[in-house]
């Protein structure tokens, strides 16, 4: 009997099967068990056995749940805090991304040490990096005079308000310019949070086929033109894995997460920090749903 031969789409689709498989693998005994755990230990009230050492559950059912929604002074308004701080980031986030993936990925002398240095920021992110970064801070700020330091900050301010009474009087809508107000002041943390989705961008762009700009070029595009017509549904797909990952790295540094650690190690309210723990991801994946569904509508995959 002759073998059945795999067509072209089948090869695809069982290299990219191979390809997560070894996520998969660690998804399924890292991550699933952690869920899991943490849902149980969300749904009782966790003690600890300092004599014999481990721990006891008691099933209280909703009872975290209803105390982190009803009773809890902070966990509603710093949930909703950073969702809208995500809402803020990511997009500002992506579209500086591309932009700067753009610009590097055209030819010009020491286009290498540029790439280099718009991605030490995911390096210097290092906990051992960060550590030792505010450690020199502190010790660089003690030199410093209270009065310099205030000086500053007054001149900062004026400066600031200034540009905001400017552009209130050109009659710009105030959910606009609060907007703009917002992401300037979030420029160090968006460019510091936008290293990988760079590199993804560039290897996107890198990736597109020459073919494609030689067609729109003999065929009277402008660059305008070219690029919403061949470049922007090129990277379209590396959006999506983009835009999953910045949300997720929102998240993983977000005040929600220092507040489930801090209720757990500080408070030893294992309960509720889960509850925490559990909503956040739960809200996570929801935004990821609504998000990459409706990027999916509009995706082209080229082959």
């Amino acid at each position: 009997m002759k073998k059945r031969k795999l067509t072209l789409s089948q090869k695809r689709t069982l290299s990219g099967y191979l390809f997560i498989l070894p996520w998969f693998i660690g998804f399924l005994v890292f991550y699933v068990r952690s869920l899991f755990m943490t849902t149980q230990f969300s749904l009782s009230e966790l003690t600890m056995d300092v004599v014999n050492g481990g721990y006891t559950l008691e099933f209280v059912g909703l009872k975290n749940f209803l105390y982190a929604f009803t009773a809890h002074g902070s966990f509603k308004q710093i949930l909703t805090t950073s969702v809208m701080d995500m809402v803020i980031d990511v997009p500002l986030i992506i579209f500086f991304s591309l932009f700067m993936a753009l610009m590097l990925n055209r030819k010009f002398p020491g286009r290498t040490l540029v790439r280099a240095i718009f991605f030490l920021p995911v390096i210097l992110n290092a906990e051992a990096i960060v550590d030792a970064v505010e450690t020199a801070t502190m010790m660089v700020a003690t030199g410093v005079s209270a009065s310099s330091q205030e000086m500053a900050a007054e001149t900062v301010g004026m400066g600031m308000s200034y540009y905001i009474d400017l552009f209130g009087n050109l009659m710009i809508p105030k959910q606009l310019l609060g907007y703009i107000v917002g992401a300037v002041d979030r420029i160090t943390s968006i460019i510091s949070a936008s290293g990988v989705q760079i590199v993804i961008f560039i290897a996107a762009l890198q990736s597109i086929p020459g073919s494609l700009y030689e067609v729109a070029k003999i065929e009277g595009a402008t660059a305008y033109e070219t690029f919403w017509k061949v470049t922007f549904p090129m990277v379209m797909p590396h959006i999506i894995t983009n835009v999953v990952y910045t949300v997720v790295d929102s998240f993983i540094d977000s005040d929600v997460v220092n507040l489930a650690y801090t209720t757990a190690f500080s408070d030893f309210n294992y309960g509720l920090s889960s509850v925490f723990s559990l909503v956040s991801t739960l809200v996570t994946c929801a935004i990821l749903a609504l998000v990459v569904s409706f990027i999916q509508k509009k995706t082209f995959y080229y082959n």
